[in-house]
């Protein structure tokens, strides 16, 4: 299985660094990717992640499913990323995973892939989900699965190891780091 996280200058480094060390600890071939034109992203917290790929080298058809890792300003590039929109389309519609953590999962309401699904992300914008909106640390409807921050980001990243890869392995995973996992 294949994931591809996109990395966005302001990105929640919390939340990036948990899901991508999640989901490699699971097996899953995990993919960064900087929206910008160099690998060095700048994230929150004047913290600076490196990614593994620049967009124009992606075959989006490669992956399993894309991850939206938060953050503030993160999600404002994201917003404004006309790319992104149009992958999260992409995926929703092949039924591929789409997961989005914080306040990213407003760029999925802003994609349109969250009409009948219920979503959570971080309370202060729950307004922006509208009748999606549920208060869970985690949900999972179909093929969308958000999350509301960083302290939720390491249960986020293993219910998507559940879904890429099953219960076995997320309990396994989650046993080797010490957490629960049901």
């Amino acid at each position: 299985m294949k994931a591809l996280v996109l990395l966005a200058d302001g990105v929640e480094p919390l939340e990036a660094v948990t899901i991508v060390d999640v989901l490699r600890r699971a097996e899953v071939e995990v993919t960064t990717v900087s929206l910008t034109d160099s690998l060095s992203v700048h994230a929150a917290h004047r913290m600076t992640l490196v990614a593994d790929t620049l967009w124009p080298s992606l075959d989006l058809d490669a992956f399993d499913a894309i991850v939206l890792p938060g953050g503030g300003k993160g999600t404002e590039n994201l917003l404004a990323d006309n790319r992104v929109i149009e992958a999260v389309q992409a995926f929703a519609e092949a039924g591929r995973f789409v997961a989005a953590v914080c306040a990213a999962p407003t760029v999925l309401a802003a994609a349109g892939v969250l009409n009948g699904c219920r979503a959570t992300c971080f309370p202060a914008c729950a307004q922006l989900l509208g009748n999606a909106y549920d208060d869970a640390p985690v949900i999972v409807d179909g093929n969308i699965i958000t999350s509301q921050g960083p302290g939720t980001s390491m249960l986020f990243a293993l219910v998507i190891v559940q879904q890429l890869k099953g219960d076995e392995t997320a309990r396994d995973v989650a046993a080797r780091l010490l957490t629960t996992f049901n």
